[in-house]
């Protein structure tokens, strides 16, 4: 059995800059109003002071990311990607922007301009875990899951006790049917991290695989009160309450996800299980061929398929 669930990033804003009076430094105020908005939550407030400092000066890299990290909050990823590329262009050596660049690239699914922006960081900061952890996650994104493990014990080894990391090499160990080394790690992160959703959704999955259906539903509920915004949450609920019996709950939860995140592949398989349940045979085999038409490899998929043909 294998989720898709989310994954934990930290973002660093350029906070501040020299602002004199002289009039080539109103950059560096409209940089400073900048940021101040984005404080406050006003991204695209933010925006138009970076755009502002950028009228003054197009090489100000320092505004390029700043903007860069506006959009990707925004989820602009396109124009997030763009603004971190012209930093990079006007500092070659602006790791915090090609490490940013890469997680744009990954969650835009372009995963092998975010492996060469990792092994550029990587290169740039040998002793730093962020490139191998950057690496790690587009390696497990390409379902590279040796390479995936390496990365994340690599980054370990330079930054134990990052929760980050531990939830992510578990992740692995759960996708390599490792669920005791799992376990162990979440365990680990649990005692660094007590309110990281993560830890509880991935239990739930390690629950959900052996059987034990109402403790991972008692799992993903845990990291639901800690992040009610996460749709991969929802929509593991909801096949839990589907193989626990409650149909119209669980179709509720996976119809919650789908409204955050339609092209969610797992979602809609999770939604032909449900009809498969319901008795809906037009229906079932609706969603899981599709599913299986754009990835066979999702688990548990060609099963209800079979199963929802045999239906009357």
């Amino acid at each position: 059995m294998r989720f898709n669930f989310p994954l934990t990033f930290l973002f660093t804003l350029v906070l501040s800059i020299s602002a004199c009076d002289s009039p080539e430094d109103k950059k560096g105020r409209f940089l400073l109003k900048g940021n101040n908005q984005i404080q406050e939550n006003d991204y695209t407030g933010a925006i138009r002071f970076y755009d502002e400092a950028l009228k003054i000066d197009n090489d100000f890299a320092e505004a390029h990311y700043n903007r860069g990290i506006a959009n990707y909050k925004t989820a602009n990823l396109t124009a997030a990607i763009q603004d971190f590329s012209n930093a990079i262009r006007a500092n070659p050596s602006y790791t915090d922007a090609i490490h940013q660049r890469g997680l744009a690239y990954l969650d835009q699914g372009e995963y092998y301009k975010s492996l060469e922006d990792a092994n550029r960081l990587i290169k740039a900061e040998k002793n730093e875990s962020r490139g191998y952890f950057l690496r790690g996650l587009a390696n497990e994104a390409v379902k590279r899951h040796e390479e995936a493990l390496n990365d994340f014990e690599t980054a370990l080894g330079l930054n134990p006790e990052n929760p980050d990391l531990l939830v992510n090499r578990a992740t692995i160990y759960f996708y390599l049917d490792n669920y005791d080394l799992a376990e162990m790690d979440l365990q680990s992160a649990l005692s660094l991290a007590p309110k990281e959703s993560n830890i509880f959704n991935l239990q739930s999955m390690i629950e959900f695989e052996r059987g034990e259906y109402e403790k991972a539903l008692e799992s993903v509920e845990k990291a639901i009160s800690l992040n009610s915004r996460q749709p991969y949450f929802y929509n593991n609920r909801g096949l839990y309450r589907i193989k626990t019996g409650e149909l119209e709950k669980g179709l509720e939860d996976i119809n919650f996800s789908l409204k955050q995140n339609p092209r969610n592949l797992y979602a809609l398989r999770n939604k032909g299980i449900y009809y498969f349940y319901a008795g809906q045979k037009t229906q079932a085999l609706q969603y899981l061929e599709e599913v299986k038409q754009k990835d066979p490899s999702i688990p548990l998929t060609a099963d209800y398929l079979e199963k929802a043909k045999e239906l009357n």
